[in-house]
């Protein structure tokens, strides 16, 4: 894929890549190779070392288990490194050696003690641990995959060491049918972050000058992944409390007690990782809009992978190539962009979306959208997003001949919102551009209805697992989902207006803010109120709908109030960002969708705390969390409204 007008001067501007097109069967057809090592990029480039390398879990009884390679690729996390002097040319050598440092866990850690189990491991899952008495502080944690994401999993979790195993009910591995074998372990990342941990919040460059900084997303015990037969063999030997009933998977003879037990019966896990620094590159083709040149429509696809990547990298570059061709030969052919069209092949996604992040941190703030295609199954379209319009309805079904993929989804009764729509979440590769950038992101995908794709993220993640499971339909699926993306993009870029819907967060302020009420009485013996929480939520309605009656009221052809309209259009999820989080603290800043204590989410959870545990309520905390989400949601309808007069500022 050869370089756009702005591809040279993108992220990267410095390393050099080739990307060649290739058809679809070819861009995953006998794409099997052996594990490679880790793809991560040096600290002056863009990112940590993510270690190969290989584990052992000594089960009671001096048992020994090697899991598969690869590691998780961020754990143990990467000690902070020292910066040379004089820094490396662009394009020199990474790189050779990574410092212990005095703050992170070595990584030859050894860590043993006992066993717990805790489900899935999310914050209600160790929750419930503690009220059943279960410490999991001085012992390792065994968690099944799923519900969350790794590093959410590993962040909640206060023990020695994590294991990640995939459960027959949750992840397919019934051997008379099309599964996971018992034998594999599902991969992923473990950092509560996206981007280079070492430079969060700032672009990674050579020419970076200021020492790195340690992300607060990197975990500081060692997790790993294992198959479900390791699995079998370490819970089978739990004893204690018996878990709870939706607690219990589908592993064979495994009773699924919560552990530990028997004191004398200690696991051990051994770590043997290496660092090797790698650099990374992202690619980029791009067709430069008329009017509205400075302003970016994304269309991007990861193209690296943690296994042969059929369905995590090899559909989504296919498509993302595809795309490309088309567009460029529409442009050729007369057709004109208002807006510049971007295609991203991003790297290192898999170990925390680090070449999208990193260019994010550099060239983001002009993003009207992003849009990441990708494959999953072959029943129902699944929709990840901010407030983007939904996709076009006159798009074919690739399942029942004479139907739309709206009819199918909608017939007899059922809604398109509730059916397909779902929030943006952490594992997203568009998570990143709301919750970090503040840009709108959408990702299609098309998922089972009963069941995952069992391969992701797994060596057997092959194209011919991948089109088996599809049963031969791989083809339609994928023209599928680019007739819908390739539909949107044209009203993106093409449409006088950015077919956004900014008023859609009215809706959802309102919700979050009601799951406040039943606790307005321990609020007003506070001293406390609800009610600047709703003025501000009223005044982003407000300034929503006077959005509305503007656009309605202007002259379509008028290009500088387009241009006026399209900014604060585009904006709207960029407002939701709080500007009292600091990136290197909290990178995901969005108070709706983000994570960290600045979110409406972290202030229900606080607030809960007066009924739970009310000595752990901290009132002054409490207060300035809600004077910070308080006037970021007003700064959010001060913004939008675009007339700072027309809002009531009198707090």
């Amino acid at each position: 894929m050869a370089m756009g007008p702005h591809g040279a001067r993108q992220a990267n501007q410095y390393v050099p890549a080739a990307f060649a097109p290739r058809p679809l069967g070819q861009t995953f057809g006998n794409h099997n190779p052996p594990p490679q090592p880790c793809r991560c990029p040096s600290l002056p480039t863009h990112s940590p070392c993510y270690p190969p390398g290989n584990a052992m879990v000594m089960l009671p009884g001096n048992t020994t288990v090697m899991p598969p390679r690869p590691l998780l690729p961020s754990c143990p996390p990467s000690p902070l490194w020292s910066l040379p002097s004089p820094l490396p040319a662009p394009g020199g050598a990474a790189f050779g050696g990574c410092p212990p440092s005095p703050t992170l866990p070595p990584t030859y850690l050894s860590p043993q003690g006992g066993l717990v189990y805790a489900n899935y491991g999310r914050q209600e899952d160790f929750d419930v641990l503690e009220q059943q008495g279960v410490n999991p502080r001085g012992h390792l944690v065994i968690i099944r995959v799923g519900e969350i994401s790794y590093a959410e999993k590993v962040n909640a979790a206060q023990a020695r060491g994590v294991l990640i195993y995939p459960d027959p009910w949750d992840i397919p591995q019934d051997p008379r049918k099309a599964g996971l074998s018992q034998n594999r372990a599902v991969y992923g990342h473990v950092h509560m972050g996206t981007g280079d941990p070492y430079t969060p919040g700032f672009p990674s460059f050579n020419h970076t000058q200021f020492p790195p900084i340690q992300s607060s997303g990197l975990p500081r015990i060692p997790a790993h992944p294992i198959s479900a037969s390791t699995a079998a063999r370490l819970l089978s030997k739990l004893t204690g409390l018996a878990a709870p009933r939706d607690w219990k998977g589908r592993l064979a003879d495994v009773p699924y007690h919560l552990g530990p037990g028997d004191p004398g019966v200690r696991v051990h896990l051994q770590v043997n990782n290496m660092k090797t620094p790698t650099m990374i590159s992202n690619v980029f083709g791009c067709i430069e809009g008329r009017f509205e040149p400075d302003h970016y429509v994304i269309i991007g696809a990861q193209r690296d992978s943690l296994g042969p990547g059929a369905a995590s990298s090899g559909v989504g570059t296919a498509l993302l190539l595809e795309l490309a061709w088309t567009f460029s030969a529409m442009v050729r052919n007369g057709f004109q962009l208002r807006r510049t069209l971007l295609f991203a092949s991003w790297d290192a996604e898999d170990f925390g979306r680090v070449g999208s992040t990193e260019w994010l941190e550099s060239r983001g703030q002009r993003s009207s959208g992003h849009i990441d295609p990708s494959e999953g199954g072959r029943s129902w379209v699944r929709v990840e997003r901010s407030p983007v319009t939904p996709p076009p309805r006159q798009v074919d079904s690739p399942n029942r001949s004479g139907q739309t993929l709206y009819e199918q989804v909608t017939f007899p009764d059922r809604r398109w919102a509730s059916e397909v729509i779902r929030p943006l979440s952490m594992d997203s590769s568009a998570y990143p551009f709301t919750a970090f950038a503040g840009v709108p992101a959408v990702e299609f995908s098309f998922v089972e209805d009963a069941r995952p794709y069992p391969f992701l993220h797994t060596q057997d993640d092959t194209y011919e697992n991948l089109n088996g499971m599809l049963f031969g339909r791989l083809p339609a699926v994928a023209k599928s989902v680019a007739e819908i993306v390739g539909q949107l993009l044209i009203r993106l870029t093409h449409d006088h207006l950015v077919p956004l819907d900014f008023g859609a967060y009215g809706d959802v302020l309102l919700h979050r803010i009601a799951e406040l009420n039943p606790y307005s009485s321990e609020l007003k013996s506070r001293g406390l109120t609800l009610q600047w929480l709703y003025s501000a939520r009223g005044d982003y309605t407000r300034a929503a709908e006077k959005l509305r009656q503007d656009i309605y009221s202007s002259e379509e052809k008028n290009e500088r109030l387009n241009r006026m309209h399209n900014v604060r259009i585009m904006r709207v999820e960029f407002y939701f960002l709080s500007p009292y989080a600091a990136a290197t603290e909290t990178p995901f800043r969005h108070v709706l969708l983000g994570q960290g204590p600045h979110t409406l989410q972290a202030l229900l959870e606080h607030l809960r705390l007066l009924r739970e545990a009310p000595e752990r309520f901290d009132e002054g905390r409490f207060r300035r969390q809600l004077a910070l989400a308080t006037w970021t949601l007003q700064g959010a309808a001060n913004a939008l409204s675009g007339e700072v007069w027309d809002v009531d500022i009198n707090f």
